[in-house]
């Protein structure tokens, strides 16, 4: 099969009957520690990986822009600059472009339309954050083709909060940051308060695995949405912007207000902000076994105190825990299994989870071997 950037280029000549004048990328991304905390103002460490979408562009003279996507064939979107309408759901996902542009145009910036042809092979509906490599991409052309000159930093916050705010998505900038800013070999330690960053090698012996359980895709989405929900509610009780930012004293003085699950919640953001550097130094330091402590501590407190449970995720990473032990880590994250292996176990993982977990529950689980990818860039011929 043709690479994306091939099957870019092609879909815009045969869309728009004439060349493109460049092609951008951005990377989807898994997150090895720091589950719910990046709306919470907390720590992440998140990787970009080697699935991207690509998107073919030819500048126009007006403020008119025409997007086609591979992934929806036969629609042709069309809005304008500054014009974009209220959002509307039925409108699917041109939304998230669309939420681009009206982030740009609120913070004051101009830019001339785009003809642009979208490609990807980020995964869809995963958690592998596909709509953040497709807005990071799109930001990245435009800053191109404008001569806008954003940062990267810049790109990614303009994505979030077109997403957030044109759209109504809560969510924090994790996603869009780690796409536009990855380095290679490299996971971004990110302070999502302050929004440094701080990379971290990845050690050479361990492979990316995600593995995709199957779960209802609907039902987890609200589940989480719901979790997101009653953590706005903590902070509005205790009267705070954040849950990380909760001292010892202020738990102390509201804990007999807090129910059992409130009290839950915020022992998951609290030790999972602790964990999250701990994670990253033992990455650094090349202390897998630690890293694999940490890594089913990270699983265990989103299951049990974050109460994200589902009995099948449960059998996936007991087994694969039991296969790897101490020479990689495994958790669950996003609605995928995340393990970082040891390189000879690869196999081993990838035979348990299409022989062994098939023959326990019947699923067919989808499997992505990943590495750790650089961030958003322009695409030279």
């Amino acid at each position: 099969m043709p690479n994306p950037t091939q099957r870019a280029t092609k879909l815009f000549m045969q869309t728009f009957g004439t060349t493109a004048d460049a092609l951008y990328q951005a990377p989807g991304r898994i997150n090895i520690s720091g589950e719910h905390t990046d709306y919470n103002e907390g720590l992440v460490l998140p990787v970009a990986i080697n699935f991207h979408t690509v998107i073919a562009v030819k500048r126009r003279d007006d403020d008119v822009f025409r997007a086609v996507s591979d992934a929806f064939p036969g629609q042709i979107k069309q809005w304008r600059f500054a014009n974009e309408q209220p959002f509307n759901h039925d409108d699917g996902w041109v939304n998230y472009l669309k939420g681009v542009t009206a982030a740009m145009s609120h913070s004051g910036l101009h830019a001339k339309g785009l003809d642009l042809a979208i490609v990807g092979n980020v995964p869809l509906g995963t958690g592998l954050s596909s709509s953040a490599a497709l807005e990071v991409a799109f930001g990245t052309a435009i800053s191109y083709a404008s001569q806008l000159h954003l940062s990267p930093l810049a790109i990614a916050q303009l994505a979030q909060r077109g997403e957030s705010q044109y759209m109504g998505l809560k969510c924090g900038v994790m996603d869009q940051m780690i796409s536009a800013l990855a380095e290679a070999d490299n996971a971004l330690l990110i302070d999502c308060a302050d929004l440094e960053g701080e990379n971290v090698a990845l050690p050479e012996s361990l492979n990316i695995i995600v593995i995709d359980p199957r779960l209802d895709r609907a039902a987890f989405n609200e589940q989480t949405l719901q979790r997101q929900r009653q953590c706005d509610q903590i902070n509005a009780l205790l009267g705070t912007d954040s849950i990380r930012h909760l001292s010892l004293a202020q738990l102390e003085a509201v804990k007999n207000s807090l129910t059992p699950e409130q009290a839950k919640l915020i022992n998951h953001i609290k030790t999972e902000n602790e964990r999250t550097p701990s994670t990253a130094r033992a990455l650094k330091q090349n202390n897998i076994p630690r890293f694999s402590q940490l890594m089913q501590q990270s699983y265990l407190s989103l299951r049990d105190d974050f109460m994200l449970h589902y009995p099948e995720v449960d059998t996936l990473v007991n087994m694969l825990h039991q296969l790897v032990g101490e020479r990689g880590g495994v958790r669950f994250s996003d609605g995928c299994v995340l393990a970082l292996v040891d390189h000879e176990l690869t196999d081993a993982v990838v035979n348990l989870v299409e022989q062994d977990y098939f023959k326990q529950t019947g699923i067919e689980a989808k499997i992505y071997l990943c590495s750790a990818s650089g961030g958003a860039s322009r695409i030279d011929s």
